[in-house]
């Protein structure tokens, strides 16, 4: 089954965690045993990975915030070092791509391309390969902090840049994150509008539920949450409640669930909870939450978040790797999801999703 994730930290680990991701996981594991830090050692994404998973194409992160907020090598003290440090994220995501690893997606005609070779690869190779073609990578920004002023979206889009979150955790810059109840701040008005005037994909996972709904108001483009769970099933701001869910897929738009354990199980707290009772099937049950909201299994994907800031220690039990991505297809046909609809979770949707937001 081939896969699309939603939601991929790449660069921030590949610059800011300083692994290299062309490295297998459990060769980075092994170089970390002696640095100390959360995730560290436990990482459970890189190319390799992503290629035996059947990975194929991912949208990847440029993340910088400058809110103020200390967080080791993501917040930073002022808006200059965060663009400095998103550009150079991008130029990591370059260089991949003048190697002949992976290569960026920008549009309709590129991601049809990139698909028909991926499936004419997939149908040639049923058991799992390290020769595929290169991967696919479509860039996000998740904070908009980098951008310094919204006239300047032009430029980034021209860079490659097509989705945006405009805030992460705390307060942003453009609008109040997980964790306030801030709405959009004047410039954060100005930048939804010009992301719509330019046709850049709003990414309102992390916003505050006043920044959410004022975000839906002011832009009219396509929507998605990229790394989104429900609140109905784990009770916390940083998920969304069914009336936000229903909001997006009255939009047409997508969630995209992700596996971080905090987000997966009610009273998990980070850097106390294990995972032991954490599984793939708890990732299932919020997909089941928001297909029985939208009628449908149309409108969920996978988003997972994997190596953002945490490793195994915070994933799923039964995950090790991405590429254990695939068990999710398992679980969905055990809970009597039809093929079509498992293919659509696993990748058809975002495909689906992504060609009419780029025709």
């Amino acid at each position: 089954m081939l896969i699309v994730d939603t939601h991929l930290d790449l660069s921030m680990n590949a610059l800011q965690w300083n692994r290299d991701l062309l490295q297998s996981v459990y060769t980075i594991r092994t170089t970390e045993q002696l640095v100390p830090g959360k995730g560290r050692g436990l990482g459970t994404v890189a190319l390799p990975e992503m290629r035996r998973g059947r990975v194929f194409l991912s949208v990847v992160t440029l993340i910088a915030r400058s809110t103020g907020r200390p967080s080791p090598h993501i917040d930073f003290a002022s808006t200059a070092q965060a663009y400095g440090t998103a550009r150079g994220q991008l130029a990591y995501y370059r260089a991949l791509e003048k190697q002949g690893h992976i290569r960026m997606i920008e549009d309709k005609a590129a991601l049809d391309a990139h698909v028909a070779e991926w499936q004419a690869w997939d149908a040639a190779h049923p058991e799992e390969s390290d020769l595929t073609p290169p991967l696919g990578f479509v860039l996000s920004m998740e904070g908009a902090d980098p951008i310094l002023v919204p006239e300047e979206l032009g430029e980034w889009q021209a860079a490659g840049l097509r989705l945006l979150g405009p805030t992460h955790y705390g307060p942003g810059r453009y609008a109040g994150g997980t964790g306030t109840e801030l709405g959009l701040t004047p410039i954060g008005v100005a930048l939804v509008r010009e992301m719509e005037r330019l046709g850049v994909i709003l990414d309102v996972t992390h916003l505050s539920d006043q920044a959410f709904w004022q975000a839906l108001e002011h832009y009219h483009g396509p929507v998605l949450a990229s790394h989104n769970n429900c609140r109905a099933l784990v009770p916390h701001q940083r998920q969304f409640s069914d009336d936000q869910l229903r909001a997006i897929i009255s939009r047409d738009g997508l969630i995209g669930v992700a596996l971080d354990a905090w987000m997966l199980q009610p009273g998990w707290i980070v850097g106390q909870s294990d995972n032991a009772n954490v599984t793939l099937a708890n990732v299932v049950d919020h997909i089941d939450h928001i297909c029985g909201l939208a009628g449908s299994a149309r409108h969920v994907a996978l988003g997972t978040d994997l190596d953002g800031g945490f490793g195994r220690e915070q994933s799923p039990r039964d995950l090790d790797t991405i590429a254990d991505l695939q068990r999710i297809a398992v679980l969905l046909r055990e809970r009597g999801y039809a093929e079509a609809d498992v293919a659509a979770i696993m990748h058809g949707n975002w495909l689906r999703f992504l060609s009419a937001a780029w025709a």
